[in-house]
């Protein structure tokens, strides 16, 4: 299925939709905790869907309401011989892997043909220092899980995902000696540990920063049950605020910050830079733009799924927009950096990719194209946002955006967007 979409101007006020990241942690450290959480404002999203289907495959008890989920433990382990399918989620897949390793039982974990192109190794090569017997296709899901993890300390690369030292993290307090964890070489999406540091708080466990990103230690401790509300999600809110700055900053876009950090925060920062005034007040964000942006280069190494929003940018930016140390955003869903090179330059961008990312120039020849966004969710948001720049513009594959934020269609067309 394809989308065909008009120029567009946007006017009107939009609510950005709650984090990824925290439903699905949340989620998950409820299903560790002993008794009872509830996980209000939830994002309901295909990713997050499955994860709660792995929690009711290691058999977890989830009760699903509206915007919330109520979650209770009344076991010690997973079942025997579970599989766990976790769909286009790469973040539940890696966790499940970790937890799966507590039980000691056969655990097999896939997902979809994306999924399972998606590097996994450096968990499996972590946990089976540890005891436990993994099987994989070279790195890759399908991945069986057997044996019982053992114990107190484990060593893991850090340059392809923060997840995987995120679901060991997760883990580690259900260890009866705890973990220590080693991070070989430089930490990618730093951020995003910050992060499961900052929820596993609040479901009452306390995580010890020896080095910070190199080195932590967490000992056996209880997860508490808790209830917990999800903030909102600013990867989500990057490409909002894209589309307010190349469409006319008719947008009002209504937020629930919360307490909780978020390294996309760092988009904030980064419009400013290019010339665009953001303003908060009363949790609605709007933006002022100038004619043309600043342009100008930027180190996403910690916030990666940044890359999609502010590469669009390029359409209204009078300098060259740089974005380096950015490799892994080439192990997302799809390689981000190859898509959108290769896409932007259908529209008359002038692109240059590089191996850890790319810059990008406006040109006098901006047409309209035919843009493939390869059934990635973030990646179909951004081109939709070109194509009501570009007008004239078909984007493949609208239901990707089942994944992360599935009124993103209606949402858009609430507020002025011509999508057919």
């Amino acid at each position: 299925m394809n989308c065909k979409i008009q120029k567009s101007k946007l006017n009107g006020r939009i609510v950005c939709p709650p984090n990824k990241s925290y439903t699905h942690r949340a989620i998950f450290l409820a299903a560790l905790s002993d008794g009872k959480s509830i996980v209000k404002k939830i994002l309901r999203s295909n990713d997050t869907l499955a994860t709660i289907s792995a929690c009711r495959g290691f058999g977890i008890e989830v009760e699903e309401m509206e915007d919330k989920v109520t979650i209770n433990n009344t076991i010690d382990s997973t079942v025997a011989n579970s599989i766990i399918n976790a769909e286009n989620s790469g973040t539940t897949i890696r966790i499940a892997i970790a937890i799966a390793a507590l039980s000691g039982e056969n655990t097999t974990l896939t997902g979809d043909e994306s999924l399972r192109k998606r590097p996994m190794q450096p968990i499996l090569d972590s946990l089976e220092t540890m005891g436990v017997k993994t099987e994989s296709d070279d790195g890759k899901p399908p991945i069986h899980i057997n044996g019982k993890i053992e114990g107190k300390e484990i060593t893991i690369k850090g340059d392809i995902s923060s997840q995987f030292i995120s679901a060991l993290m997760i883990i580690a307090p259900r260890l009866p000696e705890g973990l220590t964890i080693n991070v070989d070489g430089e930490l990618v999406s730093k951020p995003y540990v910050d992060l499961t540091i900052a929820i596993m708080k609040k479901f009452g466990v306390q995580v010890e920063t020896e080095e910070k990103y190199k080195k932590y230690h967490v000992i056996h401790q209880i997860y508490k049950p808790t209830t917990f509300s999800i903030p909102s999600d600013f990867s989500n809110l990057a490409l909002l605020l894209a589309a307010n700055v190349l469409l006319g900053d008719g947008l009002k876009i209504e937020i629930n910050l919360g307490d909780m950090p978020q390294g996309d925060e760092a988009i904030v920062d980064i419009l400013e830079k290019l010339g665009v005034n953001v303003t908060l007040e009363d949790d609605i964000i709007t933006t002022k733009s100038p004619r043309l942006l600043n342009g100008g280069k930027f180190d996403l190494s910690n916030t990666p799924d940044l890359l999609p929003a502010i590469a669009i940018l390029a359409l209204k930016s009078e300098k060259p927009i740089e974005l380096f140390n950015v490799k892994h955003a080439r192990y997302k869903e799809t390689d981000r950096i190859a898509i959108m090179s290769r896409e932007l330059k259908k529209i008359g961008l002038y692109v240059e990719e590089k191996e850890d990312g790319m810059i990008l120039r406006k040109t006098e020849d901006v047409h309209s194209a035919e843009l493939n966004s390869e059934n990635d969710h973030r990646l179909f948001m951004a081109f939709s946002i070109v194509g009501m720049f570009v007008g004239e513009c078909t984007v493949s594959d609208p239901d990707a955006v089942k994944v992360s934020y599935p009124e993103f269609i209606s949402d858009m067309k609430n507020v002025g967007a011509d999508f057919k």
